[in-house]
Parts: structure tokens; C-alpha cells; sequence
């Protein structure tokens, strides 16, 4: 009964007509910066943080929300359309939503990437309301050395995201790896593999490499193709929404990628961008039905469950904002800034002292995401018509759109010859037949699983024994052990490689 008097104060602050304007603001701010390539949520938030010294404290923070999980939703729009994944968590629906749209069924993906996100969106907000102080405890439990050990996992798992051959997937996960060390180190702050050149110092950008290896590819690929030949969606359009077959496909996945988006939201690190992993390498290990299309070539099982899990990954990444205070990730830390701005100190005592801006931000996730649906699904006739466009027209306003959102991100010249370099490098390894989508996580978690590695080992005094000693932790290290053993054994990864045969 609590719990619903909780969300009766929450929906009484949000249904207001000024909160309900902003969510819209935020909402709609979301879903474009999501389909524009490289602006992302961050820089967004970044530069709206000044914006809201005006506002009401509510007001803000809906309108700040929005704008993150409205992401989450726009990012999908072009990884699906033209093959270059807005959003960092998009990274995984590229794989079978652009087959997808290739095969004519650009509607139906992007239908199902909708209804999946709406669907987490709603289990998350109800979770984020009725679990958030036990699970927050959970997410206490893990040190330095758990998200060493999970992260491990997720880049072992990344091994089964590679169709082929698995040498290159493990060679492409390496790769990102040392892509991912470029920059200044964390601890010595000595620059390193940055051959002299200062633009390098910070690192490469998650958005460099990749508009650069999917998008700018993909331009260069269909270019150096004769004009019958091009892997190009126009004019190839069937349906708009899925049939019956799709529902019965999509459900089973959004309610596993949902589970386990909600679960990895509240781990620091990137909650969504793993969840969206995680899922789809979960659905690619559930068998296939009789004459279902296979992973990789378009199946909408691989759009709806990591849709659903990004998702519910974002919205449950506020819990230990809201409940301890603690930012999981970079939006979240901008969230902290913005309610310290209007004098809220983000902690446990939010709860008691200001159950209204406590209950009233979570209450607005279930109206964002009903409005992000009622926006979304209706574009949808609208995306599918721009693929009607000429390529000799498309193609150099992809190339602008990425140009522009490089440049925006750090008003950096360099960012776009960079993206330049990585678009032949893509073009490289789709003549190699390696699947970038590894080399991607790899180069996200590389960063991440070095700050951790050297966490746990500067806490445990250069012990090593840290991840084993420590329950949880040695839990994971055997799961990832065990889906190593399983996917190099020689039967299995026949079976693998079976699996990934047209028939």
C-alpha cells in the first residue's frame, strides 16, 4: 500500500502541465540527438546543465531524464536505417536491424526496437520504484575486483556477437583492447601510444571509431560496388508494423533482454551499453525455431532484446543515484550536478526529505517512455519514406551529419580526418569478413577493466589471489572460464560455425 501511495505522490507532481511540457522537451531533444550521429546524451545534458538554473528543481531533472532515455530510443533509428548506431548501447542492433532493412523490414524493426523499448522502460520504472534500496545493497557488494571479473565475462561473451570465425573475433576484441589504451594513463597521468601528437592525449572517442567503422565503412564498401550491387534499403520496403509471427518471436526476447537490463542497469560502468551486449549474445545462445532467419541475418529477436535491455539498463541506472547518491556513469554524474545545482544533496535522505522530486522523477520515466512511443511509432512511416532518397543524395548527408556530430563533440578538426582513417579501416575488415561490433566493446571495456584491475590490486597490495578469494567474483571468473571452454571446444564451435550458414 506504501508503494502505491509512493507513486500516487509521484504521478500527482508529474502530471502537472509545466512537468509534462518538459518531459516532452526532453523526450523529443532525446529521440533527435539520438538519430543525429555523434552528439550523444552527455554533450547534450553537458550543455543544457545552464539551462536549468531557471527551472524547478522537478522540472529539471524530467526534462534531463527524458533527454537520456529518449536516446536510447533515437539510436536505434539509424542503426537500423543506414547502419551507424547513434547511441553507444545501439552498437548491438545494428547487427540484425540493418539486415533487416535490407531484407524490406525497415517497419517492423523499428517497430519492435519501440514497443521493446516502451515495454522495458515500464518493468524498469516499476522496478527503479518497488526495488531500488535492496538493490542498491546489491550493487554495494561488488568492488574493484567484481568489475574486473564481470567485465571479463562481457568481453568473452563478445566472442559469441562474432559470426565466423573465431580467431578474428578474439584477434578483433585484442584490437580494441589496445585501441582503448591510447590516451593519458589513469594512474601515472604519462601519455602513451599517442606517437607524439597532443590531440591524442585524451584518448580516441567512442564516437570516432564507431561512425568510423560502420558508418563511413559501410559509405565506402557500397561505393566500390557497381550500382545493382549496393547493400542499400531504398525503395525495398514491405510492411511497416510486425505480423503475428514477429510478436510471438519479439516477446519471449524483450522479457529476457528486460530482466537482464533492469539487473546490469545498476552496476557502474556503462549499465545499458552491457546490458545491450549481454542480451543479444543471451538470445544467440537460445536455439532458433524451425525456419526462423539466423542471427545475424536479420533476425528481430537480435533488435528487440538488446532494445529492451538498453533500456531498462538506463532507467534502472538511476537507483543508486537516487537512492546512495553514487553516479553509475557519465549522465548520471551530470544528473548529480544538476540537482546539486538546485541545492539537493543526492543520497538516501532524498527519499525522506523530498519525496516529491524523489517519486514525482520516477513516476515522469513511465510518462517519458509513453511519450517516446506515441512520438516514435508514428515516425516510423516517416524514417522508412527517407530511404526512398537517391544514395548519390544520401550518402554525402550521412558523411555531413557524422562530420558535424565529431566536430561537435570536441570542436576538434582532428576527430573528423580520424573518422576519415577508421572508415578505411572498417572498409578493411569488411573485405577481411571481421565483425566490428567485438572490437567495439573491447574498446569500451578495455579502459574500464584496467581502472578496475588496478583498483583491486593497489587495495590488495599486488595480491592477485583478491579475485578468487572473494565470492563473487570467483563466481564470474568460472562463468567466463566455462564459456571459454565452450566455445573453443571442437564440436561446439563446429556447431558454431554451422549456425551461421544460409541455408
Amino acid at each position: 500500500m506504501e508503494l502505491l501511495d509512493n507513486l500516487a505522490l509521484g504521478f500527482g507532481a508529474a502530471l502537472t502541465f509545466e512537468n509534462l511540457l518538459f518531459a516532452f522537451i526532453g523526450c523529443l531533444l532525446g529521440t533527435l540527438i539520438g538519430v543525429l550521429p555523434g552528439i550523444g546524451p552527455v554533450a547534450t545534458i553537458a550543455m543544457l546543465l545552464p539551462v536549468t538554473y531557471g527551472l524547478p528543481p522537478l522540472a529539471a531533472l524530467i526534462m534531463l531524464a527524458g533527454i537520456f532515455y529518449g536516446a536510447q530510443y533515437g539510436g536505434s533509428t539509424t542503426a537500423i536505417l543506414v547502419n551507424l548506431p547513434g547511441e553507444s548501447s545501439s552498437v548491438v542492433t545494428v547487427i540484425d536491424g540493418h539486415q533487416m532493412a535490407l531484407k524490406g523490414r525497415a517497419g517492423p524493426a523499428l517497430a519492435a526496437a519501440g514497443l521493446g523499448s516502451f515495454f522495458a522502460g515500464t518493468v524498469a520504472t516499476l522496478v527503479v520504484a518497488a526495488f531500488a534500496p535492496p538493490l542498491t545493497e546489491i550493487a554495494l557488494s561488488f568492488g574493484p575486483a567484481e568489475y574486473f571479473s564481470l567485465m571479463l565475462v562481457g568481453l568473452i561473451g563478445a566472442v559469441v556477437l562474432a559470426s565466423g570465425s573465431l580467431l578474428k573475433a578474439l584477434a578483433m576484441i585484442v584490437l580494441g583492447l589496445l585501441l582503448g589504451l591510447v590516451g593519458t594513463d589513469i594512474n601515472s597521468g604519462v601519455a602513451r601510444y599517442t606517437f607524439d601528437i597532443p590531440e591524442l592525449t585524451d584518448g580516441i572517442s567512442f564516437v570516432v571509431v564507431a561512425m568510423g567503422v560502420f558508418g563511413y565503412a559501410e559509405i565506402i564498401h557500397n561505393l566500390s560496388q557497381p550500382e545493382e550491387n549496393r547493400a542499400i534499403v531504398q525503395g525495398k520496403v514491405s510492411g511497416i508494423m510486425p505480423t503475428r509471427q514477429d510478436v510471438k518471436s519479439m516477446v519471449p526476447a524483450m522479457l529476457r533482454g528486460t530482466a537482464l537490463g533492469s539487473a546490469l542497469g545498476i552496476l557502474p560502468g556503462g549499465g545499458a551499453l552491457l546490458s545491450a551486449f549481454a542480451a543479444y549474445t543471451i538470445e544467440k545462445k537460445t536455439r532458433l525455431r524451425p525456419g526462423e532467419v539466423p542471427f545475424g541475418q536479420g533476425n528481430i529477436r537480435g533488435v528487440a532484446a538488446p532494445e529492451s535491455a538498453n533500456n531498462a539498463g538506463a532507467q534502472t541506472s538511476f537507483i543508486p543515484l537516487l537512492t546512495l547518491g553514487i553516479p553509475p556513469n557519465a549522465v548520471m554524474a551530470l544528473m548529480v550536478g544538476a540537482m546539486t545545482i538546485h541545492g539537493i544533496q543526492p543520497g538516501p535522505q532524498v527519499m525522506s526529505s523530498n519525496p516529491e522530486l524523489f517519486w514525482g522523477l520516477i513516476a515522469s520515466m513511465w510518462i517519458g517512455n509513453l511519450m517516446l512511443v506515441v512520438l516514435n511509432l508514428p515516425l516510423i512511416g516517416l524514417w522508412v519514406k527517407l530511404l526512398a532518397v537517391p544514395y548519390r543524395w544520401l550518402f554525402p548527408a550521412i558523411v555531413l551529419f557524422c562530420a558535424i556530430g565529431v566536430y561537435s563533440v570536441n570542436n576538434n578538426s582532428f576527430d573528423i580526418w580520424m573518422v576519415a582513417l577508421f572508415g578505411l579501416i572498417g572498409y578493411i575488415f569488411i573485405k577481411l569478413g571481421c565483425e566490428p561490433a567485438p572490437l567495439l566493446l573491447g574498446f569500451i571495456l578495455g579502459p574500464m577493466m584496467e581502472e578496475f584491475l588496478r583498483r583491486a590490486l593497489l587495495i590488495s597490495r599486488g595480491d592477485w589471489s583478491v579475485f578468487v578469494s572473494r565470492p563473487i567474483s570467483a563466481t564470474l571468473l568460472l562463468i567466463a572460464v566455462l564459456l571459454l571452454i565452450v566455445v573453443l571446444l571442437p564440436s561446439i564451435r563446429k556447431k558454431r560455425q554451422e549456425a551461421f550458414v544460409e541455408d
